[in-house]
């Protein structure tokens, strides 16, 4: 049996005149309200964060934490990222995960570069105070 023949018998179509909607797919609504609830979780503990008045780095850790959780589900759930192949996945997700390591190391970089010429050239009242010493 080839597989044109399985395809037919299984329901599965294969033949090129068939409507696309066939070829969807159809995902539990439950999965959907789950993952808002979720969302509606992470954004109140997002909004606890402000109300319990928390401050600095604390803060903005908690807060990046839950926007990243969010914008995750989001993607992966109702943008359907996690029902996609690996290859689109990786196409999608890996630019711009480098280009934020790029830019993380370049910010590295430049605080380095910063402190250096801090360093090694020193404003003038400086070298002549520890010229006389």
């Amino acid at each position: 049996m080839d597989q044109a023949q399985h395809a037919q018998q299984t329901g599965h179509g294969g033949g090129l005149h068939e409507p696309a909607h066939d070829q969807g797919q159809h995902h539990p609504l439950g999965i959907y309200f789950k993952i808002w609830g979720l969302l509606f979780v992470l954004s109140a503990a997002s909004y606890m964060v402000d109300y319990y008045q928390l401050q600095g780095l604390w803060r903005w850790s908690l807060i990046v934490v839950f926007m990243l959780l969010k914008a995750g589900l989001i993607v992966a759930v109702f943008m359907h990222m996690v029902w996609e192949r690996l290859a689109l996945i990786y196409a999608i997700l890996v630019p711009p995960l480098l280009l934020i390591t790029l830019i993380g190391i370049g910010a590295l970089e430049a605080d380095y570069t910063f402190l250096s010429r801090g360093e090694f050239f020193a404003p003038l009242e400086d070298a002549k105070t520890s010229a006389h010493h």
